[in-house]
Parts: C-alpha cells; sequence; structure tokens
C-alpha cells in the first residue's frame, strides 16, 4: 500500500527529527558520561561521524529519494522479519549508544589503562576512515539499502552485485563492523571493548539471518551468493 503524500511528508518529518536527535545523542552521552569535554579524542569521533553521516545522507538523497523515503518510513513499512525489529535496533542504535556509555565511564572512573596516540589516531583512519566510509559507500551504490529487512517488492526489489558488493555481500555491515570494532581504541577506552563485542555479535547474526532472507525470498539472489562467495569478511565469511 502507497503512503499518501500527506503521510509521507509526515514520516520524513518525524524521521528529520529522530535523525537530528541521533547524531546529538551520541556526544551527549559520550561526554555526559564522561563527566567533561575535555576530551580531544572524543571530539574526533563525534565531529568526523556527524560530518560524514550528514554528508552522506546529503548524497542518498540526492541520488536516490525513493530510498531516503524508504528509509523515513522503516517503522511503517509491511514485510519486516520480526526478529530484525530487535536485531535492526540493537546494531543500528542500543549498540552503539551502549558503546559510548561504557567508554565515557571508562574515562572519567579510568577502568582502563591508556591507549598509545597512536593507535588511536590509526583506528581514525581504519575505523572512520575505511569502515565509516565503505558503509556510505554501500547506501549509494544500492538503492534497496533500507534500515530494516524486508522485500522490497513495492520498490521492486533486486539484487545489488556493484561497487563493494563485488567484495562482499554485506559491505555495509561490514563497515560497521569495523568502526565499531574500532571505536573503543578511537576513544581510548578499552572496556568498551565488551557492549562492542557484543553489538558484533548481533551484527553478525543479522547478516546470517538476512542473507538466509535474500536467499529465499529474492529472486537471482543465489545467483549472486555464487559469484560473491563471502558475506563479510572476504576469504573468512
Amino acid at each position: 500500500m502507497t503512503d499518501s503524500p500527506k503521510t509521507s511528508q509526515q514520516n520524513i518529518i518525524r524521521a528529520l527529527i529522530g535523525f537530528v536527535i541521533y547524531l546529538l545523542l551520541n556526544p551527549i552521552i559520550l561526554f555526559a558520561s564522561a563527566g567533561t569535554t575535555k576530551w580531544n579524542l572524543a571530539w574526533v569521533y563525534s565531529i568526523s561521524t556527524i560530518a560524514l553521516t550528514v554528508i552522506s545522507r546529503i548524497f542518498m538523497i540526492r541520488k536516490f529519494p525513493d530510498l531516503a523515503q524508504e528509509r523515513a518510513s522503516h517503522r511503517q513499512v509491511e514485510g519486516v522479519k520480526a526478529w530484525d525489529r530487535v536485531l535492526g535496533a540493537i546494531v543500528g542504535l542500543f549498540g552503539n549508544l551502549a558503546i559510548l556509555l561504557v567508554a565515557g565511564l571508562d574515562k572519567r572512573l579510568g577502568w582502563s589503562a591508556a591507549v598509545a596516540l597512536p593507535i588511536s589516531w590509526g583506528a581514525v583512519v581504519i575505523g572512520v576512515g575505511v569502515g565509516f566510509l565503505l558503509g556510505s559507500w554501500a547506501m549509494l551504490e544500492n538503492r534497496y539499502f533500507s534500515a530494516v529487512v524486508r522485500i522490497q517488492e513495492d520498490r521492486g526489489h533486486t539484487v545489488c552485485t556493484t561497487g563493494p558488493y563485488r567484495l562482499v555481500r554485506h559491505p555495509g555491515y561490514a563497515g560497521a563492523l569495523l568502526f565499531y570494532i574500532l571505536t573503543p581504541f578511537i576513544l581510548g577506552t578499552l572496556w568498551a571493548l565488551i557492549p562492542a563485542a557484543l553489538t558484533v555479535a548481533a551484527l553478525v547474526i543479522r547478516t546470517a539471518l538476512e542473507d538466509k532472507t535474500l536467499q529465499e525470498e529474492l529472486e537471482g539472489y543465489i545467483g549472486y551468493t555464487q559469484k560473491t562467495r563471502y558475506r563479510l569478511l572476504p576469504g573468512i565469511w
């Protein structure tokens, strides 16, 4: 069922408000839990991720306005897998916020030993420069890069095989995995590796379930798996 213009506009407004809140919530939780704003690595993390997120969404809206509408309406669309309502929330929101909360508390209470600054900057380059940008590239390559797992029959869902999808079947998740696991090193707070590992575990489970769904329900996907063998990590899985 197609949304009316008024409903679509309301969905977009709600999505924009939610997007802004999400962007601001990250540094708020990070600095509030740390009890200080005098944390240079946290500023590097916050500014770089907010800037890249905004830029990638602007490009996405310009290239695929229908994808922007799909992502804005992800809470109302039909056909979303029940398990994805839980895993999607963990991977896309609560897992990341848990990482930042623990990182801030680690900074405040000094739970873990200091991380050498070159390691933190290396994590910035790889985690943000590679992981974050890989996820953005996947979104800008795939017109069906929805925020939820569903077969988008209403949008003429087809298999994307170009760009990073030639390397792995789920490059968006691959980028997120790299970003999440390196965030504790970016911030220099190793206790945050605990929620990071749990978030990555949820991400791997979601990847497996989504891949199974696509193989069973999306025409042409099985043929794609025979050409692009690995889901997340080339040569491994």
